[in-house]
C-alpha cells in the first residue's frame, strides 16, 4: 500500500509545512479583511444625495396678478389671492421709496413676469419698478405697490389710512387713485387668481423709532 508523500516526509519537515500553511492562511485572510474594511470607509452614505438643496425654486415662474374686490361699496385692488394691497403718499412718480425697516413693515408686492390684471383692475395700468435687490415691484398707474405685514391674511386690511413711517398708506382704486374711506376687512372673490407674488405671514413688530408706529 502507497502512503502520501507527506506521511513518509520526516517529523521536522511536516511541522514545518503545517506551521507554514496556518502562517500563510492568517496572512490572506489579514488580506482580505483589510480590502474589506478599505472599500467599506470609501463608500458614500446612502443618505447624502436626498441631503443636497433642491435646485428648483419656490415661486420661480409666473407673474403676479392684481385684481379687485369691494367693501361698503368701495372697490380696491388685491393681489392674487386676496391679499390688499396699497400705495405710499411719500413716494413720487415711480420710485419706491420705502426701504430697510420700511420695507420690513410694507413689504413690496414683487413679481417674476409681467403682471397680470383680473376683475376691475386694469391691465394697461400695471408696471415694473426694479429695486435696488433687483427684485421686480409691481406699480399700478405709476404707483409702487406693497403688502402691509399687519394684515392677518386674505381679506384683511387694516394698513388702510396707517401714517407709518411719515406718510399714509392707501387702498388703490382701480382708476389709480387713492382709497381714503374706511376698510378694515372684505370678502375675497373666489375668481382666478395665484400669481407669484409672495406676502408676509406674520405682523412685523411696531417700533416707534421706525418711523410713527402702527396707526
Amino acid at each position: 500500500m502507497r502512503f502520501p508523500i507527506v506521511n513518509r516526509m520526516p517529523t521536522p519537515a511536516r511541522l514545518a509545512t503545517g506551521v507554514g500553511g496556518a502562517v500563510a492562511v492568517a496572512v490572506l485572510a489579514a488580506a482580505c479583511s483589510s480590502g474589506t474594511s478599505s472599500s467599506t470607509g470609501t463608500a458614500a452614505p446612502a443618505s447624502s444625495a436626498a441631503a443636497a438643496p433642491s435646485s428648483a425654486a419656490s415661486g420661480a415662474s409666473g407673474a403676479a396678478m392684481i385684481k379687485t374686490a369691494s367693501s361698503s361699496g368701495t372697490t380696491f385692488l388685491t393681489d392674487g389671492s386676496g391679499r390688499a394691497v396699497y400705495l405710499w403718499a411719500k413716494d413720487t412718480g415711480t420710485a419706491s421709496t420705502c426701504t430697510g425697516a420700511c420695507a420690513g413693515a410694507w413689504p413690496p408686492v414683487t413679481t417674476t413676469g409681467s403682471p397680470t390684471a383680473s376683475g376691475s383692475a386694469q391691465a394697461s395700468d400695471l408696471g415694473t419698478i426694479t429695486r435696488s435687490d433687483g427684485t421686480k415691484q409691481v406699480t399700478y398707474d405709476g404707483h409702487p405697490l406693497y403688502y402691509f405685514a399687519g394684515d392677518s391674511g386674505p381679506g384683511t386690511a387694516s394698513g388702510q389710512g396707517s401714517d407709518n413711517f411719515g406718510a399714509k398708506w392707501w387702498l388703490v382704486a382701480p382708476s389709480g387713485s387713492d382709497v381714503t374711506g374706511a376698510v378694515s376687512s372684505f370678502t375675497v372673490s373666489s375668481g382666478s387668481g395665484g400669481g407669484s407674488s409672495t406676502a408676509p405671514s406674520a405682523p412685523a413688530p411696531a417700533s416707534s423709532s421706525a418711523g410713527g408706529g402702527w396707526s
